[in-house]
């Protein structure tokens, strides 16, 4: 069975930081590409971050020079450093794991609140 599962999240004061991390089972057999999103109520989730298995990365311009996507040895494991929060930071998490364009899996969502 797929898992992808999530943990990291948290309340923060604006300018502090926090790593959100995302575990892929062993059952995805190979991992193309990893994501973060995130969603706020009443809106769609919208693109942050993408880290190809090349070892490319993309940013959403909202969020580049302050969130890092990583990953580990075993690259089955992925990583989202997030510096500088901003409250406009607040919402759910999601990170996304691609086997292929047509075959992905979603975590299950980590909640992240920045105060003011």
């Amino acid at each position: 069975q797929v898992q992808l599962v999530e943990s990291g999240g948290g309340t923060v004061q604006a300018g502090g930081s926090l790593r959100l991390s995302c575990a892929a089972s062993e059952s995805i057999s190979k991992i193309n590409k990893m994501g973060w999103y995130r969603q706020t109520p009443g809106k769609t989730r919208e693109w942050l971050s993408t880290l190809t298995s090349g070892g490319d990365t993309e940013y959403k311009y909202s969020v580049k020079g302050r969130f890092t996507i990583s990953t580990d040895n075993t690259k089955r494991t992925a990583y989202l450093q997030m510096n500088s929060l901003k409250p406009e930071d607040t919402g759910t998490y999601y990170c996304r794991i691609e086997e292929n364009e047509a075959v992905w899996y979603w975590g299950q969502g980590t909640q992240v609140t920045v105060s003011s």
